[in-house]
């Protein structure tokens, strides 16, 4: 039997949970970084700097994993929230590549450290207050809060940085500060003895063959690491896109305003589409609403890659608009087919994948863009243009494939 005092205390960390995200996704500079970066560096360093924070993000993913079993999901929560307020204070005071890199790393460190850890903090405490049944209603509650404050943060953050470059870094910085007053405040939650450790995943790969092997996982897989890419694109490259096309109509300075307009849109037409998305996936089914969604992916690269025209830039409100048709199928059809113990391995191992192919791409974009000033729109086409190629490829294979397997569960004999 759980205690009474226990109980309060995870009641407690079930109603901070919701603020807790809400000051994670206060990212006010989440539509201007990149602005910010080529300003003082280049555009070539500028996505090695996001090249960067992919990097930290994908290395300590699984120690972090590790580190919450050990020690505590309370400690883990306070150790990326003191990361992402180091992370965000560097970038307000910074002005060189080597700060901004260190930036990066711990921004990175700050998403690793929370990744996973937040989510089991919540369904512990629940499991701890009796409330396991609600973890549906508390996820939705949270993602709703998480969509706000980004939607939120991106039209105020493009706005203060129309005043003042750094701004928008200096009240992310608070806002994490106020992550880590929150995260301080979490009670560490009832953990069962027979919970297997994240870190110790990485010892058991041979139990991911079953897994890696099963032709459905195999394209899902595959996939997912390519959907990570290709959402990224428009996040990664929308704001040089975004400029360049402003500075044709004579609005340059009215850039980081847009983009924080653009990105708020975003988040807002992506709730929307989650309203409707369980229907279409019933109309036309999980293989059609997959490839679909990675279509509507390379569909948008291929547009900014052929235009840069004012009115592109109203396409860039559909990015996350594929990925409320794609994960949560992805991961409603994928729990089902894993095995317990291979579960978390797989899961793990598809998010590196996804990120360390990404970070590497990246990289080699970085090396035929600009090394001085900002990112002109031909070499934006160069390189959106190479991203588009791969994508058509890939998008031909991945539907020649998915007619030899059985995607749908009713298809499996």
């Amino acid at each position: 039997m759980t205690s009474h005092a226990t109980k309060e205390k995870a009641a407690r960390n079930v109603s901070l949970y919701p603020w807790y995200q809400f000051g994670r996704n206060l990212v006010f500079w989440q539509a201007v970084w990149f602005l910010f970066f080529q300003n003082r560096l280049s555009a070539s360093e500028a996505i090695l700097l996001y090249a960067l924070y992919d990097i930290g993000t994908t290395v300590l993913e699984v120690p972090s994993g590790y580190m919450s079993d050990r020690i505590g999901r309370r400690f883990t929560l306070i150790a990326s929230g003191a990361a992402g307020l180091i992370g965000a204070s560097l970038l307000s005071l910074g002005d060189a590549f080597m700060v901004f890199a260190l930036a990066q790393i711990f921004l990175g460190a700050s998403t690793a450290f929370n990744s996973g850890t937040d989510s089991a903090l919540l369904f512990e405490s629940l499991a701890a207050s009796e409330q396991q049944d609600q973890i549906e209603a508390q996820e939705l509650r949270a993602w709703r809060f998480s969509f706000t404050a980004l939607a939120v943060s991106a039209v105020l953050g493009g706005v203060m940085s129309y005043f003042s470059e750094t701004l928008p870094f200096v009240t992310s910085a608070l806002a994490g500060l106020g992550v880590l007053v929150i995260a301080a405040k979490f009670r560490e939650p009832p953990h069962r003895d027979e919970r297997v450790p994240q870190g110790s995943e990485w010892m058991r790969l041979a139990s991911l063959r079953p897994a890696l092997t099963q032709p459905v996982l195999t394209w899902l897989f595959v996939l997912s690491v390519l959907m990570y890419g290709f959402s990224h694109l428009p996040f990664v490259f929308g704001q040089p896109f975004i400029l360049e096309a402003l500075e044709g109509a004579g609005l340059a300075p009215q850039a980081p305003v847009v983009s924080g307009a653009t990105s708020a849109l975003m988040m807002l037409l992506s709730i929307a589409t989650s309203m409707i998305a369980l229907r279409l996936r019933h109309a036309i089914g999980l293989r059609a609403i997959l490839t679909l969604a990675f279509a509507m992916q390379v569909a948008l690269v291929a547009v900014l890659a052929i235009t840069n025209s004012l009115y592109a830039i109203a396409l860039l409100f559909f990015r996350m608009v594929p990925n409320s048709l794609s994960q949560p199928f992805i991961l409603a059809r994928t729990q089902p087919l894993l095995a317990d113990e291979s579960r978390a391995t797989y899961l793990s191992l598809r998010s590196f994948c996804a990120r360390l192919l990404f970070a590497g791409s990246l990289y080699l974009a970085s090396l035929s863009t600009s090394h001085a000033g900002q990112m002109a729109y031909a070499e934006l086409q160069r390189v959106l243009g190479w991203y588009v190629a791969i994508g058509i490829i890939a998008l031909i294979a991945l539907l020649f494939w998915a007619r030899r397997i059985a995607i749908e569960p009713s298809e499996q004999s």
